[in-house]
């Protein structure tokens, strides 16, 4: 969010009226710095310092390098409120007293002051619309998820920035706000255009699902392993969560069982649990060989004893006595709510 010390500095410097000594030194660095909005429907004004408010905006700049937050802002205030105030001296300081706001986790101040560096209408197209969009970000910060919406929007009306992180950040808004449908469909344009963008991919896979749209969600997850994009333990869950709810237990079996050989996934309760799912699903379809494999993979990785005691009441009911018994002195050992199951099981 902050502009770079450097470039503040350089920027007063450009203004202080020095004379180069090539005319065309000005114009020859403008052309190598291509602008940020080229395409932007504001007309950039001539972003001057009023002559005799440069040393004042200088003293600004050095408050800031100092750290002195609370000096600039009131700095800023200061210089504002002279007669002489340019509308670039005002958006100027405006500008830097929002990001010594920002710097304080002051948003409600952030976002005045860089909504008055806005409405001062002085600086040059790149850092004008680079403050409104740090506006939108304090907004999103603030939980303003409608005023930065109407923020950005008018950002990228008005800007015509093409650039991925501005449209996500507004697909971000859209599902803050609970509008998942426009937000999955944002994040769909977004990874059209940026097939490689994981990020973009994990929240357009969260807003199909908050929009009840699984089976487009599945299809984005299972292309991007495919592509082998999906390696973290939470993405690879969200996949074989999404094979499960779609009942499709051998696709999710196989994730993973990939996941685990791979040592993406953790060894954890969360993956004993998601075990037992599986097991209880091969129970009911009475597979029962593979129940009884999926149980004997959650139980060690438990955070109790239930998985072994399922595994125990399984190998019974297949006639395994001893290895239902062993089994059963697992779940005892690991701990039971209700013990007595496992008890039985050992005493017959």
């Amino acid at each position: 969010m902050h502009d770079k010390r450097a470039q503040r500095l350089a920027q007063i410097r450009g203004e202080s009226g020095a004379k180069s000594n090539d005319k065309n030194d000005k114009k020859a660095n403008e052309e190598k710095k291509p602008a940020l909005y080229p395409n932007a429907t504001r007309v950039s004004p001539e972003a001057q310092a009023t002559g005799k408010l440069l040393k004042q905006l200088q003293g600004l700049q050095e408050l800031y390098g100092k750290q002195d937050m609370a000096g600039v802002m009131a700095k800023a205030d200061e210089i504002a409120a002279m007669p002489t105030a340019s509308n670039y001296d005002k958006s100027f300081a405006y500008s830097l007293a929002a990001n010594a706001a920002a710097d304080q986790d002051n948003q409600a101040k952030a976002a005045d002051y860089f909504r008055k560096a806005l409405d001062s209408n002085g600086l040059d197209n790149d850092s004008h619309y680079t403050t409104m969009f740090n506006l939108a970000v304090i907004q999103y910060q603030q939980d303003k998820y409608q005023d930065a919406l109407a923020t950005i929007d008018r950002f990228l009306a008005e800007s015509k920035s093409e650039k991925p992180e501005h449209f996500s950040f507004r697909a971000d808004l859209l599902a803050n706000l609970g509008r998942n449908d426009e937000a999955a469909a944002a994040y769909k344009a977004l990874i059209a255009k940026n097939p490689d963008d994981k990020r973009v991919l994990m929240n357009a896979v969260a807003a199909l699902q908050a929009a009840d749209k699984f089976d487009q969600a599945n299809v984005l997850l299972e292309a991007a392993y495919k592509r082998g994009m999906l390696t973290d333990g939470k993405e690879l869950r969200a996949l074989y969560v999404g094979y499960m709810n779609a009942n499709r237990w051998n696709d999710a079996r196989a994730v993973m069982e990939a996941g685990s050989s791979k040592g993406i996934l953790d060894q954890n309760p969360q993956l004993a649990k998601d075990y037992m799912v599986l097991a209880q699903n091969a129970y009911a379809d009475d597979k029962i060989p593979l129940a009884i494999e999926m149980y004997t993979k959650a139980g060690p990785i438990a955070d109790d004893g239930e998985a072994y005691l399922n595994l125990a009441k399984v190998l019974d009911y297949s006639g395994k006595k001893a290895e239902a018994k062993a089994a059963a002195q697992k779940a005892l050992d690991k701990g039971l709510k209700k013990p007595e199951e496992a008890k039985d099981i050992l005493t017959r």
